[in-house]
């Protein structure tokens, strides 16, 4: 009797990391975005207002296995003039992000979302990288968007 519920429990425990796989896989393909701007803007308080946004978090509905680390990734409309405001402040360079730049499980919904035929543009001025937290900011001249991906960016 023993062995046998030795055997049941590892087999258990040797099957759940093959279903949280298969969870992310399905959860992630839902399109389920955040809209609110409240947190970009804490986040990101050189953008100023902004006036939409499409992002995903790596907490977003306790998906992710449990970690210290917070992640945002998305898209967000700068306010009219802004871009041309950043532009004439920092130096900038053309540079986007590699491939698509959505590498994460939790950032599935954003595929295929974002402007069309960006021209990225990006500053190491407003980019942030240090021990624990970073983040990166790409903008479409064209359309006032700006990607993003942060760690740790409340702090």
């Amino acid at each position: 009797m023993e062995r046998r519920r030795v055997i049941g429990i590892g087999a258990g425990l040797a099957a759940l990391p093959a279903w949280w796989v298969l969870r992310q896989e399905s959860d992630g393909a839902k399109g389920d975005w955040r809209t609110d701007t409240a947190p970009l803007e804490r986040a990101f308080p050189l953008l100023g207002p902004l006036t939409g946004a499409k992002w995903v978090s790596s907490r977003d509905n306790d998906r992710d296995l449990p970690s210290p680390e917070l992640v945002i990734s998305g898209f967000a409309r700068l306010a009219p003039g802004k871009l041309a405001e950043l532009t004439a402040a920092h130096a900038f360079v053309s540079e986007g992000p590699a491939s698509d730049g959505f590498t994460s499980w939790f950032e599935k919904p954003l595929k295929g979302e974002g402007p069309e035929d960006p021209q990225w543009v990006r500053s190491n001025e407003l980019d942030r990288d240090g021990t624990g937290y970073s983040t990166t900011l790409w903008f479409d001249r064209r359309s006032d968007i700006v990607r993003f991906r942060a760690l740790n960016p409340y702090g």
